[in-house]
């Protein structure tokens, strides 16, 4: 079995959570999760979130976390709302257009997360960006995703989703051979390629271990040199109801021996 716990991304199951917070989050803890990665403004304060966490027995791993709440004007507020949660990952799900459209808006993103991975290690917390697909097309002939890291401290933790890397022509073993120690999370997402002129929409719908990630190299990597704290299930297609698909999603994460 591996020492690296698995926790859920909660945008899989967003409906129900909304819906019903502490029965979808024990329905997650009876699964067999360790940990939950929220995503999104925060709709309940910490002091209301962290005893139901306690109660059942769930982490809070991490967060997505819209920029805007990292910037200065709200910054003190966010790290006071995840010290009470006892989250350390500040993860920034994605960017605005403006930060990504050029080689030169990447470089001053990368600038922007080295200054925020500072003021959040004095905190004992850490920053983090998590991909998409787009960050493989090539900007002025360089991979955005190679300017951004390339060009970030060793602490800025590098999400990688798997599927999603995927789905942007990106295998997830290079990547993660190419920077050693910086996925301290790994968003575990299955997908398949998909034949030319089909959707690409639809390489989401396999369960984990059914779809074309190379599972094994991945487990490796983390295991050994990706200084992988947490794997996180993400399952975004609707091909079964949510609750069904991240638990059949855990299932077979178990059966690989994780």
């Amino acid at each position: 079995m591996s020492a690296i716990p698995i926790a859920l991304e909660l945008y899989s199951v967003r409906h129900n959570l909304q819906e019903d917070l502490h029965g979808t989050l024990k329905a997650v803890a009876d699964m067999g999760y360790a940990g939950v990665e929220f995503a999104g403004s925060p709709q309940h304060t910490a002091v209301e979130l962290k005893p139901i966490l306690d109660d059942l027995g769930l982490v809070c791993c991490s967060w997505h976390t819209p920029i805007d709440l990292v910037k200065d004007d709200k910054f003190a507020t966010t790290v006071e709302f995840n010290r009470i949660l006892g989250n350390r990952s500040i993860i920034i799900p994605g960017l605005p257009k403006e930060c990504t459209e050029s080689k030169d808006a990447w470089l001053k993103s990368a600038a922007f997360f080295n200054e925020l991975s500072e003021k959040l290690a004095l905190e004992g917390m850490f920053a983090g960006y998590h991909n998409h697909w787009t960050e493989w097309t090539p900007l002025d002939g360089v991979i955005p995703w190679d300017i951004f890291f390339g060009n970030t401290r060793n602490e800025v933790v590098m999400q990688l989703d798997t599927g999603n890397a995927l789905r942007g022509g990106a295998e997830s073993v290079p990547i993660l051979e190419r920077y050693p120690g910086r996925a301290r999370s790994v968003h575990l997402k299955p997908f398949r390629q998909v034949a030319a002129g089909e959707d690409p929409n639809t390489g989401f719908r396999p369960m984990i271990g059914e779809d074309d990630i190379p599972w094994k190299q991945v487990f490796s990597l983390c295991e050994t040199t990706g200084n992988t704290e947490w794997y996180i299930v993400e399952y975004e297609s609707d091909a079964f109801p949510p609750l069904e698909a991240v638990d059949r999603c855990l299932k077979a994460l178990k059966a690989m021996g994780q």
